[in-house]
């Protein structure tokens, strides 16, 4: 059996992966959760491309599935038939079982359009919702399923020190684009392995656009025991739309924060957007729990990133604003 499968999370990275594939005019086979009844351990619209080689990049199951689904999508690209296969329930594969219960329809696509592929990618790295469209075989017995991809969640990270360092190798572990601001120069040296880009020197000139491509797919944290560093980057951080703003401290600190905020006349209704003290478990003193517990509560206010156009139309047009 294959052992070739890198378990990507996110749509944005597997559609990256397979517009490489159709920049260089390497085949690939494209596979996509087109049907969910009962549990699963992915969403409708899970996506993942598999190589004539049998390289796998994403999954759509727990690991119950996937390889199964790896040996097809190398079948498909020999045949050059397109096939929808059925498991768990209502499915003739008795050996396949889903532990979840429930059913999971998947469509194996050797020639997906590359046309959808390509605009798909040029408009998440653009920042926009992507719309592709999935017609399975006449015999499948459902129609064209139509889905709707979020950019990549970017989060800003702002701070120095052990829960600096900590939460940034955590988000970067969790596959967020992370951006990172210190005034530290051996911290931003110790994370830069973990950065979409360069880390930013802080400084007390810096200037008011490190936060200004912040979208509503962005969040933005606070990660100082020096709280004076933070007034100003909350106050570019509530200008912008950004879907999740939050600071560490104690309770006694965010109250103090917020004053000082307040005396700079942002509106009420801006300062409630600032989560603090970050984090769903409280009081630790552990740098790398203290992450995990600051990553659950943005993952806990997160919705999901794909969606099928029937539970939530949107314009892809849309700009992330």
């Amino acid at each position: 059996m294959p052992d070739q499968i890198t378990y990507t999370e996110h749509a944005p990275d597997v559609l990256a992966q397979a517009e490489g594939f159709i920049r260089n005019d390497q085949p690939f086979a494209l596979i996509t959760s087109l049907m969910i009844k009962g549990g699963s351990a992915r969403d409708c619209g899970s996506l993942a491309v598999v190589t004539p080689d049998g390289d796998m990049f994403g999954y759509l199951s727990n690991g119950c599935i996937d390889r199964d689904l790896l040996l097809r999508a190398q079948e498909t690209l020999r045949t050059g038939t397109k096939e929808f296969v059925q498991y768990g329930e209502g499915s003739k594969n008795f050996d396949l079982r889903l532990p979840c219960g429930g059913s999971l329809g998947v469509l194996i696509d050797p020639s997906p359009s590359r046309s959808q592929i390509m605009q798909a990618c040029a408009q998440l790295r653009g920042r926009q919702l992507a719309e592709i469209a999935f017609t399975p075989p006449a015999d499948a017995g459902i129609g064209t399923k139509t889905f709707i991809y979020e950019p990549k969640f970017r989060l800003y990270l702002a701070g120095r020190g052990a829960v600096f360092r900590s939460v940034v190798e955590a988000s970067a572990a969790t596959g967020f684009h992370v951006e990172a601001f210190s005034p530290d120069a051996d911290d931003l040296e110790t994370i830069a392995p973990f950065t979409a880009s360069e880390p930013h020197m802080l400084t007390w000139s810096s200037g008011s656009d490190l936060l200004s491509e912040m979208d509503t797919y962005s969040g933005f944290l606070t990660l100082f025991h020096d709280h004076e560093w933070e007034i100003d980057l909350l106050k570019q951080a509530l200008s912008t739309p950004a879907r999740f703003i939050g600071c560490m401290g104690s309770s006694r600190t965010h109250a103090t924060r917020l004053d000082t905020l307040r005396a700079m006349d942002i509106p009420e209704e801006q300062l409630a957007r600032t989560r603090g003290p970050i984090g769903l478990v409280a009081s630790l003193r552990d740098a790398k729990l203290i992450a995990l517990s600051a990553l659950a509560e943005i993952a806990a206010t997160k919705p999901n990133a794909t969606y099928e156009t029937t539970a939530r139309p949107l314009s892809t047009s849309r700009k992330a604003s």
